[in-house]
């Protein structure tokens, strides 16, 4: 059976520690690699960079971490948006790992 993925958009590298930090204690998750993402209009976000955290598990523990890395990215930045995905397709997966630290 496939595990369940959350994700949760949040303004920043502090608030995405913080809420992966967060999840990680609220539920029996692992973690899979950040993404970032550098929006079109930087200057009207409170700030530039927009960090993807994902999270992996069971619906019931992905919806817990998620929930609980919200209330943490609230407290620090802010959230852009979350998604929880209940049983993700197995090509899908490859997505997962895919990140844009390495790159400039």
């Amino acid at each position: 059976m496939s595990q369940a993925v959350g994700m949760i958009e949040v303004y920043g590298l502090v608030a995405a520690f913080a809420a992966c930090d967060a999840g990680c204690k609220a539920a029996n998750v692992t973690v899979e690699p950040f993404d970032k993402n550098k929006p079109a209009n930087p200057d009207g976000l409170p700030v530039p960079l927009q960090i993807l955290v994902k999270f992996r598990g069971s619906v019931e523990n992905v919806t817990a971490a998620v929930e609980a890395a919200e209330a943490a990215a609230n407290a620090v930045t802010g959230v852009v948006t979350k998604h929880i995905i209940a049983s993700v397709e197995k090509g899908a997966d490859r997505m997962l790992a895919i990140n844009a630290y390495d790159k400039n």
